[in-house]
């Protein structure tokens, strides 16, 4: 990996340095190797860097620009990240043990988000309102100032582009808070934006921990707006913060998503989704189909096939193009996956198939662990209802609709869904009693820049992508414009009684 993209500097309101916070160790999961150390940042960066972003919108008179010259800047920001998506992808392999070719495809999205959004602002309209009275009236839009993106580990360059594209777009400045324990691309991302032309001082990134960075960035009394994407505590305790300031968050949150399996479905075309609705991203995706619910009469064929299919899948290095499985993030995030199944089995769930940490001993110093498939449980058992964040699915069975509807309901989540049917009429019902952001028929995990994503009850706040997405990041004001030339009756008497005199 080229040194200069390893560099020991944050970015902190236009300039590059080292932070003034604690060292960083960054570990490859696939080898559990430290390839690079950075230092984090700190309350003062968030301080330094929410005031220079407020100095660099009005300096730079970016919030003032027509939005097709805002347009010009982000679409150059996203040809760039598609010029450099091979060492995009590499450093994020190499960061969070991610199978190379989902890291490129990643990195291209991010592009694609970028030029999406471009296009999205220049045609993004504001509106004349239908008119009750004698004033012109109007509903326009305007940028908040500074806002905060906190991004994940689990795919840092698309969801760094999904906040800081419509954040800039909308005319603010952005202060970003990457992951611990995956940095390195957010802060490419930065260098790649400021060659494009982004005006010095709209963006900082700054690496550090959520207790403090984090903390600091929410609570900060010039930050107008965060989104947040992570963990659902941290997001409940996030929004507590920003409630006190009364100020606007989105949160996507967990997820125990349900795939649902009818006795109609195409059991080829199931067997393939749920095993990628599962265990691609290692099952370290918050859409993850977590929850496998089939119909009792495709039962037993569908278990039969569906473990010895996940048997087959390769588990190795993200570097393999061969690869299926990658290592999970860190070993210790691996090792409480492996706690959860372990306390799952120990309380009467039986495996059928993995449950272990692969035996190759070529992986043996990685933070691997076998896609797992865990059946005899109830939709009520914890193992059913708590988000794992890893390669691990429960097996349910239902009777009907109703009974499928019921139960795949009965969680604290409303993040995702799968539907597998040949049956179109009953896809559109159940997807439509479903409690859920998005739901796939006949196909899962398919992410599309330009369509609205959401999650419902303790799956999040807000809304990104789309044209939404922008504009969840301005403030909308209306204007009325008298076109009467005329007082206000109110006190007309008295106001042409006071020019008389």
């Amino acid at each position: 990996m080229a040194a200069e993209l390893l560099r020991d500097e944050i970015l902190v309101g236009g300039h590059w340095r080292r932070g003034t916070g604690p060292v960083i160790e960054s570990v490859n999961p696939a080898t559990g190797s430290v390839f690079a150390t950075l230092t984090a940042a700190t309350p003062e960066d968030v301080d330094e860097a929410v005031t220079a972003g407020l100095r660099a919108v009005s300096a730079s008179g970016w919030a003032e620009k027509l939005p097709h010259e805002r347009a010009l800047v982000l679409r150059r920001i996203g040809d760039a990240i598609d010029e450099h998506s091979a060492e995009i992808g590499a450093l994020q392999t190499m960061d969070t043990g991610k199978t190379l070719s989902e890291t490129t495809a990643l990195a291209r999205s991010a592009a694609g988000t970028f030029r999406y959004v471009a296009a999205a602002l220049e045609t993004l309209e504001e509106a004349i309102t239908p008119r009750r009275g004698s004033a012109l009236t109007l509903s326009t839009w305007e940028p908040m100032g500074v806002v905060g993106a906190i991004t994940p580990w689990n795919s840092p360059i698309a969801s760094d582009a999904q906040k800081i594209a419509p954040a800039l777009a909308a005319g603010n400045a952005v202060v970003a808070k990457p992951p611990v324990w995956a940095p390195w691309v957010t802060l490419q991302l930065a260098r790649i934006a400021e060659t494009a032309g982004l005006p010095t001082g709209l963006l900082s990134v700054l690496p550090g921990p959520g207790r403090t960075v984090g903390e600091a960035l929410v609570a900060h009394p010039q930050i107008s707006k965060v989104s947040f994407t992570g963990g659902t505590d941290t997001g409940r305790h996030l929004a507590g913060v920003a409630a006190q300031k009364l100020m606007p968050v989105t949160l996507e949150l967990g997820g125990k998503s349900p795939t649902i399996v009818f006795e109609d479905a195409d059991l080829t075309q199931a067997v393939a989704g749920l095993l990628y609705g599962i265990f691609s991203s290692s099952g370290q995706s918050c859409i993850a189909g977590s929850r496998i619910f089939v119909q009792r009469g495709v039962e037993e064929e569908l278990v039969r096939r569906l473990a010895e299919a996940t048997a087959q899948l390769t588990v190795g290095p993200g570097s393999d193009p061969r690869t299926q499985v990658a290592p999970l993030i860190t070993h210790s995030h691996r090792d409480r996956v492996a706690e959860m199944v372990q306390r799952a089995v120990d309380d009467g769930a039986r495996l059928l198939v993995g449950g272990a940490p692969p035996s190759d001993p070529e992986l043996a110093a990685g933070a691997y662990y076998l896609p797992t498939i865990l059946t005899d449980v109830k939709n009520s058992d914890w193992i059913c209802q708590e988000e794992i964040f890893g390669p691990v699915a429960v097996l349910l069975t239902f009777d009907d609709e109703e009974d499928l509807v019921r139960q795949a309901n009965d969680t604290i989540f409303g993040l995702a869904s799968g539907i597998w049917t040949s049956d179109y009429r009953r896809a559109w019902r159940i997807a439509r009693r479903i409690q859920a952001g998005t739901v796939f028929v006949n196909t899962y995990k398919q992410f599309s820049i330009s369509t609205p994503f959401s999650g419902r009850h303790a799956s999040g706040l807000g809304v990104e992508k789309g044209r939404e997405g922008i504009r969840s990041y301005m403030h909308q004001k209306s204007i009325f414009i008298d076109t009467s030339g005329e007082p206000l009756p109110w006190a007309a008497d008295q106001a042409r009684a006071s020019d008389a005199g």
